[in-house]
């Protein structure tokens, strides 16, 4: 590309006319094509579909109004990310021009100190989902979307580098979803404000940053996040059991995620997941999956378990709660899951050997370490097995199938391999 294509200042309108234009579809295949609208300088248009993907177009400019207006009244969802837009008049002059508009996406557009004045944030009312991942947008700017957008349910603020969060005069109650990972949130002072900016609250992703605490009492929590649902600290700075327990003081709270803390980096991963869900008795989806009653009583017993031998001044609250619900339990028995091993006589003609096997080897592995051991000859053998206790009832029974282990045989201490070599019958090519 030469610099003159380079410095191209692209519309809207324009790749909307490129990149729908009807000599790049084939006919015939249910396409509906518009006329254009009278003195347009776009041809005849493709009806453009109700999701509208535009994204790394390198667009910066909107274009003719009335030509997006013509061709965009029916689309409901536009994404622009990864463009140039840096002005919100540029912005306000596509989303003005598309009534129904109700998803937009202008992530990665460079919008870093551009301020969006409050006389030109009306055309954004209809929009109930607002993405503005890396864009750097100030929280002036965000604070003037959210007072003009009255129907907003989902708000993304991703990586915009915020350490801290403004706060505004006037709430916004009918987001219920913000999600605002990978920024430099630390203080939980500046997570309680979202409480006051959005009361709707439901759904809060506050994955990869460095929120180290949980402060607030049960009654600030219940007044400011009255509806919070689901919370996300995955990869947070949480260090405390005790700001796991402040979970509870959510009133609504059913799913947590907190993956990646560093509480949790000295435990197993069975210990992680038990030791969280007995702290939180309320909580229906722990990381992703759903808890069930099995694995919630098999969690608070562990717990129980877990913290008995501890003085009692280092047991959680949670201890005592467990207690007056199962008792004081017994220590699990312990189960040894070691390989098991036996001794039998290996006899080779008039050879015996003892040896030690490993029960979880197979027949196969049997065969091979015997050849090598023995020193038998390469040319095949046989294996059957006598069982002392059972051989007046029983003849020996052969390791016919060279994958299946030697437990399952019923292999005991004092039994006998017996090693016979292959040989080929003379009327018949089947073994005996």
């Amino acid at each position: 590309m030469d610099s003159s294509d380079e410095e191209e200042v692209r519309t809207f309108v324009q790749v909307v006319s490129e990149k729908y234009n009807p000599e790049n579809f084939p006919y015939g295949q249910g396409v509906v094509v518009l006329a254009s609208p009278t003195g347009s300088p776009i041809k005849d248009r493709l009806f453009l579909p109700s999701a509208l993907v535009l994204n790394d177009c390198g667009i910066r400019k909107a274009g003719n109004r009335s030509d997006i207006a013509a061709f965009c009244g029916h689309v409901l969802e536009l994404d622009l990310s990864y463009n140039q837009l840096n002005d919100w008049g540029e912005i306000g002059t596509i989303v003005s021009s598309i009534p129904r508009l109700n998803f937009l996406n202008l992530s990665m557009n460079p919008l870093s100190g551009v301020q969006l004045q409050p006389s030109m944030a009306d055309v954004f009312s209809r929009v109930r989902r607002l993405v503005l991942i890396n864009t750097q947008v100030s929280w002036d700017t965000v604070h003037t979307l959210t007072r003009h957008t009255p129907q907003l349910k989902e708000l993304f603020l991703c990586l915009n580098g915020y350490n801290t969060v403004s706060e505004s005069q006037t709430s916004c109650p009918s987001l219920s979803l913000l999600q605002i990972t990978d920024n430099q949130l630390q203080d939980w002072a500046e997570v309680r404000k979202f409480g006051r900016l959005y009361p709707g609250l439901s759904t809060l992703v506050l994955a990869k940053n460095s929120v180290n605490s949980v402060e607030d009492t049960k009654e600030t929590l219940e007044h400011l996040f009255p509806n919070l649902r689901s919370i996300n600290l995955n990869n947070s700075g949480l260090s405390k059991w005790e700001d796991i327990e402040r979970l509870n003081f959510f009133p609504k709270l059913e799913e947590v995620k907190a993956q990646g803390i560093p509480l949790l980096q000295s435990y197993s991963s069975q210990e992680r997941r038990s030791l969280l869900l007995a702290q939180l008795p309320s909580v229906m989806f722990l990381n992703g999956s759903a808890v069930s009653d099995g694995e919630r009583e098999d969690a608070e017993r562990f717990f129980i378990r877990y913290y008995q031998d501890c003085p009692e001044q280092e047991r959680p609250q949670r201890y005592q709660v467990l207690v007056s619900k199962y008792g004081q339990l017994a220590p699990l028995a312990e189960v040894d899951l070691t390989p098991r091993s036996t001794v039998v006589d290996v006899r080779w003609g008039d050879r015996v050997e003892p040896i030690s096997l490993r029960l979880e080897q197979t027949v196969g592995d049997l065969k091979k370490h015997l050849k090598a051991l023995l020193q038998l000859p390469t040319n095949g053998i046989r294996l059957f097995h006598i069982d002392r206790e059972m051989c007046s009832v029983r003849g020996p029974e052969e390791l016919k199938c060279g994958f299946r282990a030697l437990h399952s045989y019923g292999i005991r201490d004092g039994d006998e391999i017996l090693v016979v070599p292959r040989v080929k019958d003379r009327c018949s090519s089947s073994d005996l």
